[in-house]
């Protein structure tokens, strides 16, 4: 729990009413975090979770009807300040690159264990982009493509695209600086560099950015 003792504001949206309930339990034990509300379809939680106001929504990706995906690019833009992590029983590629284009943060298989979902929750809330480390590695080794395609020709220098890749995988500033050996500061300052020549405002455009194949023939993407 953070010094002020903050707690950070949990929601769920999650169509197995065991598995909901295991998260539910999960989060009201756990210290730091307040269980706000579960929904068991994206119809309802479009209909209740912009009132509930929570900080972080959990969402199934294969929710019936109505997909998570499509639940969270719905909402993501009534509520902007809302971090989703999507949970999914599959670590299939195209479903995280759709469920960040949608205005997912996080992603996560099934399999994970709670104590790392707990982990997740809290790195999301610090800036990261938790995802399970094969999906991670999965999309990387999939999608990376040459920085200098990736935005107006602008091209990224070495230090930046080692960043841009660690940040893809939701690594945090300071893991970075870490592993860098440079300061968190100069780490920021590459970042903003980054920022401005893909013409983004966030980590989770710059990961888009980073991972979309260009079409044949148009190096913009």
């Amino acid at each position: 729990m953070s010094a002020d003792n903050h707690l950070i504001r949990i929601s769920v949206v999650e169509d197995d009413t065991p598995w909901r309930l295991d998260l539910e339990r999960l989060i009201r034990q756990a210290p730091g975090l307040a269980f706000v509300s579960a929904y068991a379809n994206a119809e309802a939680a479009l209909r209740g979770l912009p009132t509930d106001t929570p900080e972080v929504v959990l969402v199934d990706v294969q929710l019936p009807r109505l997909s998570g995906i499509a639940c969270v690019a719905r909402l993501k833009p009534r509520m902007p300040a809302t971090q989703f992590m999507m949970l999914s029983a599959f670590d299939d590629t195209d479903q995280v690159l759709e469920s960040l284009r949608a205005g997912a943060t996080g992603y996560l298989v099934k399999i994970t264990p709670p104590e790392q979902i707990l982990v997740a929750i809290a790195e999301l809330q610090q800036g990261s982009s938790p995802m399970s480390g094969n999906i991670a590695r999965k999309v990387v080794e999939s999608f990376r493509r040459p920085a200098a395609d990736l935005a107006d020709g602008a091209s990224l220098t070495a230090r930046e695209q080692e960043i841009l890749r660690r940040l893809a995988t939701g690594d945090r500033y300071k893991e970075i600086a870490d592993q860098l050996q440079i300061s968190v500061l100069t780490v920021r300052t590459h970042i903003r560099h980054i920022y401005e020549k893909l013409h983004v405002r966030s980590r989770t455009e710059a990961t888009l950015k980073f991972l979309r194949p260009s079409p044949p023939g148009n190096p913009l993407g």
